[in-house]
């Protein structure tokens, strides 16, 4: 009798279902059909009598994910095995899951993990295979940061998706449901259960260097339904989704993964203000929650971070908001986290507060170590692990892990990057696009009047798995439509010899598009628009990353937020400035005037059309 999940994507035979539930103590396949993984199940009995069977050793690892390098589980390249040895003193994944007993591992593409569908397919499967071959061995939670728009790690051929600020543009909780559950289905399929998205963080500071386009928006009413509405798809396709990042990032300009950010909301505004979208999350069945590197005084005084803060994470989340599913940290290599304590009394004091995931340590060792002797010397209690485990366990069983750990060809091939889930996409983005200026009707561009476009400016390195350059794409799809459209980088920071080039290239074009990105007061960006301006071509502007450029170009006959320069937003534009399709999308924050901030330029839900 062979799982029915199982499929060729190793080099290795995977083990029968019969194998599997013999690896994990007889657990039936019963233990994976109960329900929601925060609710009291009635298969706890047999979950608790799995931790009752673990070693110390095997619970403090089930409570860590970590990164691992390399494309397969057993034979990374040999660069990858070099940074293992380096940084987490193994070879491969394979030797991860054996020494330590991770409980989760997190994919990136800097670490090589994802190359394509099958080679991710094939890296889970080898990691699960590694895992439940081991002496009471558990099925590992796979996860990763699948937000979409500028953060994604599995790219294309998967289906590429807008950003949360673009769906916030677009302001629809269907299309927000669908970007989950198309989503969810295609990283299920490649052996991943848990994404780390949607952030929940109410983006109200427009010089937020971590956030920004990374959430839906201003308004928490709308973030809230937005949240929601993805939890929503995501879950229903079988992945854990993890609303990030409590109690709230989106008013700092400091960056937690360089700096401690200081959230000066007082308790008060926090509940009006970033509280709601955690709420919806909460009530709309979220699996798992992240928490932030960053101190809140309202909330705790201690000068801790949340991460670290019984108060906010036990106090608030736990006990005032109700919530009794996965608690997860950020990642325990970020600045935020480290600055006050070190990488040994970070995991301690993280578990201390309420935490039931610890999220790639800088030194794993040290960190698993230091739990280990917490438990030893009598500052953790192994009843508080097996608290943590058990939910983690329950979180396992939802997903199906114990059932069917295994992923296949068949289902890769099936589910990602599909026809339909890239058309899906792109209907998506052409309800995201913001028109914000729009003088004498120059947009749409006509074929007859404007045939020959430059397409000049920012070429910002391309979001994960995309192809770039945004010029080149923007090019390239206005080609598609009709165009003669060609492509000159002028870069984030325009040089005089650069902007000279492209006025001489303008004066040769009907149409001048520029792709501007997060344009401040002293952005040589300016002076390419003004001097694209002042050869009596028309511009258009297209803000390819945060919407407030606008303030910036208070001369530019048209512009256009895009939200994100990954393709499908890109392409989006381009169909919008051909007028294949009208603008739909509205402002989902405001933009304040560049010489008055108190001063509101164009407010939420602002947003002109053909």
């Amino acid at each position: 009798m062979h799982d029915t999940g199982t499929g060729n994507t190793g080099n290795t035979a995977q083990p029968s279902r019969r194998t599997v539930l013999a690896a994990t103590a007889g657990v039936t396949a019963a233990l994976a059909a109960a329900g929601p993984a925060h609710a009291a199940a009635p298969h706890d009995s047999r979950l608790r009598a799995l931790i009752s069977r673990m070693t110390l050793q095997e619970k403090v690892g089930q409570l860590f994910v970590m990164r691992v390098y390399g494309h397969s589980a057993t034979a990374p390249d040999q660069a990858d095995i070099d940074a293992n040895l380096e940084e987490i003193g193994v070879r491969t994944a394979a030797e991860l899951v054996a020494r330590y007993r991770v409980g989760g591992i997190i994919y990136f593409a800097w670490a090589h993990n994802t190359r394509d569908p099958h080679q991710i397919a094939a890296l889970s499967n080898g990691i699960q295979r590694a895992s439940l071959q081991l002496p009471r061995g558990l099925p590992v939670l796979i996860s990763t940061d699948q937000e979409h728009g500028i953060v994604a790690r599995v790219g294309e051929p998967a289906t590429l998706f807008p950003g949360a600020m673009a769906v916030g543009a677009g302001g629809s909780r269907s299309d927000a449901r669908a970007l989950g559950r198309i989503a969810g289905a295609e990283l299920r399929a490649m052996g991943i259960r848990q994404d780390y998205s949607p952030v929940a963080d109410v983006n109200v500071n427009p010089a937020n260097p971590v956030i920004g386009v990374r959430s839906f928006g201003a308004d928490p009413r709308a973030v809230s339904a937005l949240v929601a509405a993805e939890v929503a798809g995501y879950q229903g396709a079988g992945v854990a989704a993890t609303a990030k990042h409590f109690p709230g990032h989106g008013d700092t300009n400091v960056d937690s993964h360089t700096g401690f950010p200081t959230i000066t909301h007082s308790r008060e505004l926090w509940e009006k203000l970033d509280a709601p979208p955690f709420r919806a999350a909460i009530a709309a069945g979220i699996d798992s929650i992240m928490t932030a590197h960053l101190m809140v005084p309202a909330l705790d005084d201690s000068g801790d971070p949340a991460t670290l803060s019984r108060p906010i994470l036990t106090g608030i989340l736990r006990e005032h908001l109700g919530y009794d599913g996965v608690v997860v940290t950020d990642s325990l290599g970020m600045e935020g986290v480290r600055s006050k304590y070190g990488d040994d009394r970070v995991p301690v004091l993280a578990l201390k507060a309420g935490v039931d995931q610890l999220l790639n340590p800088p030194d794993l060792d040290l960190a698993w170590n230091a739990v280990l002797t917490a438990v030893r010397e009598g500052e953790l209690t192994e009843a508080r692990l097996d608290t943590s485990i058990l939910r983690v366990l329950r979180l396992k069983s939802r997903l199906g892990l114990f059932r069917s750990p295994y992923v296949s060809r068949s289902g890769v091939d099936r589910t990602v990057g599909t026809r339909s889930h890239l058309a899906a996409a792109g209907r998506i983005a052409d309800r995201t696009t913001t028109l914000l200026v729009n003088e004498g009707r120059l947009l749409p561009l006509s074929r007859r009047r404007h045939p020959k476009v430059l397409v000049v400016g920012a070429d910002p390195a391309s979001p994960s798995g995309t192809t770039g350059p945004p010029t080149g794409v923007l090019a390239g799809a206005l080609s598609e439509l009709g165009f003669a459209a060609t492509a000159l980088s002028t870069g984030t920071a325009p040089s005089a010899a650069a902007i000279a080039e492209a006025v001489a290239a303008a004066r040769n074009a009907d149409a001048v598009v520029a792709a501007t990105y997060n344009v401040t007061a002293s952005s040589s960006q300016r002076a390419l628009v003004e001097q694209l301006m002042a050869t009596g071509r028309p511009v258009v502007a297209v803000a390819i990353r945060n919407p407030y450029d606008v303030a910036r170009l208070p001369s530019v006959p048209a512009c256009l937020a895009s939200y994100s320069w990954t393709d499908v937003e890109l392409r989006a534009a381009a169909r919008v400035i051909a007028g294949r399709v009208k603008p739909r999308g509205k402002l989902p924050v405001p933009v304040q005037r560049a010489d008055d901030p108190e001063q509101v330029l164009y407010p939420i839900g602002y947003g002109l059309s053909y």
